[in-house]
């Protein structure tokens, strides 16, 4: 049976910041040419199910369009089904960006790269690419 993460805590919540720190160091240290990556569901999200899982490592010259490919594929969403990715809860990331340059630009203070995706657009906010 899949365990799904509860919609109540986000993992910030979950995890001090020190430990946060610590376990994005060694993953970083264990695989340097992965990125430490959280994927969480808006907590209001309704139509979309969770993921198996929040935490990914995720090669560094994926471009962000793959890894939504990839997400929308754990997900099972049709093509028709609405899913926007939204690094930080404020921005819509450049699907040409890889995930190092997205990373480089929005890492957290604890290391891990934090996204979260939502059916629609919630935060009202323009995606950016490159300063555009």
């Amino acid at each position: 049976m899949l365990r799904y993460q509860s919609d109540s805590c986000p993992f910030k919540q979950r995890k001090s910041l020190v430990i946060r720190m610590r376990e994005a160091a060694d993953i970083r240290t264990k695989y340097p040419s992965k990125i430490p990556v959280v994927v969480e569901r808006y907590q209001k999200e309704k139509a979309l199910p969770q993921l198996d899982r929040i935490k990914f490592l995720v090669s560094q010259d994926i471009s962000m369009s793959q890894f939504i490919f990839t997400l929308r594929s754990r997900l099972s969403l049709t093509a028709t089904q609405a899913f926007y990715l939204l690094v930080n809860n404020k921005s819509l990331p450049c699907l040409s960006l890889t995930i190092s340059e997205v990373y480089h630009d929005n890492k957290d203070e604890d290391g891990f790269l934090y996204m979260t995706y939502a059916s629609q657009e919630m935060f009202g906010n323009s995606g950016y690419c490159n300063g555009q």
